[in-house]
C-alpha cells in the first residue's frame, strides 16, 4: 500500500489527516474549470430536506456534482487516494470494523470558495432522519490557504487547508464545524460522505 504524510491530529479528536499528491488536487482544480456547464451555487438542505434558497451568508460557493459512478480521469485518481486515506482512518479507528459495509454511496462536491466565501455557519453532517446513513466525513483542500482552514467547534481544532490534506471525521454533532474564511484567497476543497450501503 502506498504510505501517504499523515497530519497528526490527536487520536482523542476522530479526525484523521493524510496528504495526497497535489498534482491530482491540481488536476481537479483544471477539471473544475473545463465543465463550467456544470457548475452551480453552492445551497443548503432545510431540516426538511428541501433545497434552500441560495443564502450567500450561510454558504457562499460555485460547485460540481460529482455522481458516485463517474470514475475515470482525475476523478478515478482522486477515488484510489481516498481509498488509502479510508484504510488509514479505519486502521486508527479499527472499531469500524465491525460496522455494516459503507462507502461512497451519494454524490459528492467539487467546491470553489471565492475571496470571504465559504460554509459559514456551524453545522454537521448528519442532522436529519434523511442524512442517518453517513457514517463519515471526507473532504481534501485541493489549493493551499493560509487563513482558510476548518473549525471544528467541539474539538477546539482549526485544521489548516494545505494542499492534499484530506480529512476524514465523524458524520455526527459531536463533529460541528465551519469554514474559516479567507478574505485574501480562492479556496477550492471535494468533499462527501461515506455512508451505509
Amino acid at each position: 500500500m502506498i504510505n501517504l504524510k499523515e497530519h497528526k491530529f490527536s487520536k482523542n479528536s476522530f479526525i484523521g489527516g493524510w496528504y495526497i499528491p497535489k498534482n491530482i488536487c491540481e488536476n481537479i482544480i483544471k477539471f473544475f474549470h473545463l465543465n463550467k456547464n456544470l457548475q452551480h451555487s453552492g445551497f443548503v438542505y432545510d431540516v426538511k430536506n428541501k433545497l434552500s434558497n441560495v443564502d450567500t451568508n450561510v454558504k457562499q460557493s460555485i460547485e460540481i456534482p460529482i455522481d458516485i459512478h463517474l470514475y475515470d480521469g482525475c476523478i478515478k485518481d482522486y477515488r484510489d487516494y481516498l481509498q488509502i486515506c479510508l484504510d488509514n482512518y479505519i486502521n486508527k479507528y479499527p472499531i469500524l470494523k465491525t460496522f455494516d459495509r459503507f462507502n461512497i454511496n451519494q454524490m459528492y462536491n467539487l467546491q470553489y470558495y471565492p475571496k470571504g466565501g465559504g460554509y459559514k455557519t456551524w453545522h454537521c453532517e448528519r442532522a436529519t432522519a434523511l442524512r442517518a446513513k453517513r457514517v463519515l466525513v471526507f473532504m481534501t483542500y485541493l489549493n493551499n490557504v493560509s487563513d482558510g482552514g476548518t473549525d471544528f467547534e467541539f474539538q477546539k481544532i482549526t485544521s489548516p487547508a494545505k494542499q492534499g490534506l484530506t480529512l476524514i471525521w465523524p458524520s455526527e454533532w459531536t463533529h460541528t464545524h465551519k469554514s474559516q474564511i479567507s478574505k485574501t484567497t480562492e479556496k477550492y476543497i471535494m468533499t462527501g460522505w461515506y455512508s451505509f450501503n
